[in-house]
């Protein structure tokens, strides 16, 4: 992999995994367009989960420190219920990464991924009309019951080409959420899964550097790492004016786009 493809892919990763256009989607186009071998490179996916991780606990440290706190103080809090509320919404996509984690492995090398992506982005287009043209309620709170619900959006948005981030705050604006509080929940709801499933890879041996080396891992991460920390603030403010509308518009296209490289 050269260090140019590598910080293209790192710019796509870190941007998309905050925006709701499907951030295994784009990464997969990307690789498909620039002729980089996915199978040869899942260190290199490892590396960029790790640099949107760390871009997300830099731009949330203030709610990361406070929920921190909060843990360690006595008795039941509004800090630790929050946290209980982001448990519940990771045993959905728990479940599902333990239970499915091979055949969602085996999707994602089948020669039908673009058609799946296609299809999957079309969906998450969808989602993302329906939550914009939804009756807003704005609860000021979200509810164990809508942090499981979300959760589950979560665990579905494991089909590649499925926005987590679009499928996640969508699901939670249509529940009557309120959208700045939606998307913070969203992005801090991912950490343990990503972390989790990055900690399976590097047990499952993905550290295998041989055929990437060192500077384009670097470059990659470096690139998804600082495009990450704009695009969590800028998809925060996003979907505070609720311009979701844009993002479905834009699936469809690259929706269309994707399924068109199969068949031509």
């Amino acid at each position: 992999m050269e260090i140019l493809e590598a910080i293209i892919l790192g710019a796509v990763q870190g941007l998309t995994e905050f925006l709701p256009v499907s951030s295994s989607g784009h990464l997969q186009l990307a690789k498909e367009l620039l002729g980089v071998e996915i199978e040869e490179n899942l260190t290199f996916d490892i590396t960029l989960h790790a640099a949107t991780v760390l871009s997300t606990i830099v731009v949330l440290w203030g709610e990361i420190w406070w929920l921190i706190k909060g843990l360690f103080s006595r008795g039941m809090n509004d800090e630790k219920s929050y946290l209980l509320k982001l448990i519940v919404s990771m045993i959905p996509i728990g479940i599902v990464g333990f239970m499915f984690r091979n055949e969602i492995d085996a999707m994602l090398a089948s020669e039908y991924i673009m058609v799946i992506v296609g299809a999957m982005l079309l969906l998450t287009a969808l989602l993302l009309t329906f939550a914009y043209y939804a009756h807003q309620r704005e609860k000021s709170t979200i509810s164990y019951r809508d942090a499981f619900i979300i959760g589950c959006a979560q665990a579905v948005a494991a089909m590649p080409g499925l926005s987590r981030s679009g499928s996640t705050i969508a699901t939670g604006i249509i529940l009557g959420n309120n959208k700045a509080a939606v998307a913070t929940f969203s992005f801090l709801m991912v950490l343990a899964p990503i972390m989790g499933q990055t900690l399976l890879d590097v047990v499952d041996g993905g550290l295998a550097t041989s055929s990437i080396g060192a500077m384009p891992l670097l470059a990659g991460f470096v690139t998804a790492f600082i495009v990450g920390c704009l695009a969590c603030r800028y998809m925060i403010n996003i979907v505070k004016r609720g311009k979701l509308i844009w993002f479905a518009a834009y699936c469809v296209v690259v929706g269309i786009i994707a399924i068109g490289t199969y068949f031509f």
